[in-house]
């Protein structure tokens, strides 16, 4: 016998899970929006099945797949908050869907299924999905409303940190090589797609997860020259990658920080033409209160904002100095600061730090605190940021680990809409090296970094054949996240902030980074409450 179920997408769906989640077989969207269900299925014998999907809207199918899981979360992490508390196989991995899908006896499996209204008119769509093993044939239907108000256009600023190294070291493509750039452009577009709109920028190789006296592959953008009359640069590198992403729909740039992370004590690796040949100039041998450095960052910052004015992107472009400062490192980092704000005034100033202290003495314009952080900014900076990464896994705070209900994925877009934020900064989009960056990292078979991590912290994507990336239900549902945003603000923009809030407060209770509803079924009832609403405003 063969047991079939469409299900909501916000339930993970176990090898070994007895019971299916409940069915749900209706999607309600806004014009524009993109959805998700699940097929889940089980045999009471091995099959090889074909799945389809039909239908007047685009439709793509996806295996869902179990990955290991060495680090569910930390020691002392309360455990309540883990869908399973041991190492094991945990869903995660999409993988495009064909023929046949082989099922063992008594597994459980999951497709996922995703549709997308970008081109359709408003209405109601009804779907099917035909599941056969070649002598029986199981047909599922299902629906799709679409509502006529058109889903805003995404205003969050969201910077997922794009590592190019990892792909010239994962796929063997030298950096800057035609094979490089053909799938840096790939991934920028899956990024993109997944409402990434602003990307990390390496100028000169991040100083980012790298242990000290030690480097990443060069990834340096600018062209560097040393002669005798100071310093010349080429921006033909950064143009191109300029380009790529402006293609892709990223239209922020986040330029690659200009001092080590955890203090700015010195400079990051800068290679340069010099009369000996290309050499490093400067790197982890280089304090970071060095005039002669120093003088090389105004020289560069005169230089590239000329050039970036020319490409009509100043405004958009961003700046860091290092990245997590704590206490300990205020007075050398203000220094650094300093010359940051003064070199590089034309660019917005942000860096990941959580002490308030560095805002309220004015020394980062644009701070971005953890979200277990984020209250004491509050209010305060008018253009709130926020980010979370391995450390934010205690109580329910949301994030995009493995091993955590996709529940604690998708709340932190309406969460950003409550605070009113402007941007959010995840670390890791393809982070696929171990702590530090000692070693090259398998991810299919490694989802933690080699223990350093809670599974899932350091990337969202998989690296696919032939330099395509495939995606995690943890990025589907992410950006489901960010699709729950803009309908928010697309209530608030027809009907008020006050009606958008009330929506929230009566579904979802009195909210914020640590308390919300950690059911799928109480925030499902939560957007079809601004699916009603858009309704309202239609009529």
């Amino acid at each position: 016998m063969l047991e079939t179920r469409i299900c909501d997408s916000l339930h993970k769906i176990f090898s070994d899970d007895a019971v299916f989640p409940p069915e749900r077989d209706e999607l309600r969207l806004f014009s524009g929006e993109k959805g998700s269900l699940q097929l889940c299925l089980r045999s009471d014998r091995e099959l090889e099945l074909s799945v389809d999907c039909s239908g007047a809207l685009p439709c793509r199918l996806y295996a869902v797949r179990e990955v290991f899981v060495s680090l569910p979360a930390y020691e002392g992490v309360k455990r309540s908050t883990l869908l399973r508390k041991e190492p094991g196989l945990f869903p995660d991995l999409l993988e495009p869907y064909s023929a046949p899908l082989r099922v063992s006896a008594g597994r459980a499996y999951a497709l996922w299924v995703g549709v997308d209204t970008s081109d359709a008119p408003a209405g109601t769509y009804d779907m099917l999905l035909t599941v056969s093993d070649g002598s029986e044939t199981v047909e599922k239907p299902f629906t799709v409303k679409v509502s006529p108000v058109q889903l805003r256009k995404q205003t969050l600023i969201h910077t997922d940190w794009f590592h190019s190294d990892c792909l010239s070291t994962y796929y063997d493509a030298p950096v800057f090589g035609e094979k490089y750039w053909r799938i840096v452009s790939a991934y920028m577009k899956n990024a993109g797609r997944h409402g990434v709109n602003c990307i990390l920028t390496p100028l000169f190789t991040p100083p980012l997860d790298t242990e000290v006296g030690s480097e990443r592959p060069t990834v340096q953008l600018v062209g560097v020259k040393k002669t005798e009359n100071g310093w010349g640069f080429d921006f033909s590198m950064l143009e191109k990658w300029i380009s790529l992403a402006l293609d892709a729909g990223i239209d922020h740039f986040e330029f690659s920080h200009f001092f080590t992370q955890w203090g700015a004590v010195a400079a990051p690796k800068v290679l340069a033409e010099t009369p000996e040949g290309l050499r490093r100039v400067f790197g982890w041998e280089t304090d970071s209160l060095s005039p002669e450095y120093h003088g090389f960052l105004r020289s560069l910052a005169s230089a590239l904002t000329d050039f970036t004015d020319k490409k009509g992107i100043t405004p958009r472009c961003f700046v860091h100095c290092s990245d997590e400062p704590g206490g300990e490192h205020i007075r050398r980092y203000k220094k650094c600061a300093a010359l940051v704000h003064d070199a590089f005034g034309a660019y917005r100033h942000i860096d990941a730090l959580s002490d308030p202290v560095y805002y309220e003495q004015g020394i980062v314009p644009l701070p971005v605190p953890a979200e277990n952080h984020i209250e004491p900014f509050v209010g305060r900076v008018p253009s709130l940021w926020t980010y979370y990464c391995c450390g934010q896994l205690e109580n329910e705070m949301p994030n995009r680990f493995v091993a955590i209900p996709s529940i604690r994925c998708r709340i932190l877009g309406t969460l950003l809409y409550k605070y009113r934020c402007e941007g959010f900064l995840h670390w890791g989009y393809n982070f696929w090296y171990s702590s530090l960056s000692r070693k090259q990292i398998d991810p299919f078979a490694d989802v933690c970094s080699d223990g350093a991590f809670p599974g899932g912290d350091a990337f969202c994507v998989y690296p696919g054949a032939d330099g395509e990336p495939l995606s995690s239900l943890r990025q589907k549902v992410f950006y489901d996240g960010l699709q729950d945003m803009r309908a928010l603000q697309t209530v608030e923009e027809k009907l008020g902030r006050a009606v958008a809030e009330r929506i929230i407060s009566d579904n979802l209770g009195e909210i914020d980074f640590a308390h919300y509803p950690m059911d799928a079924e109480t925030f499902l009832r939560f957007r079809d409450a601004l699916f009603d609403a858009a309704s309202e405003i239609s009529r």
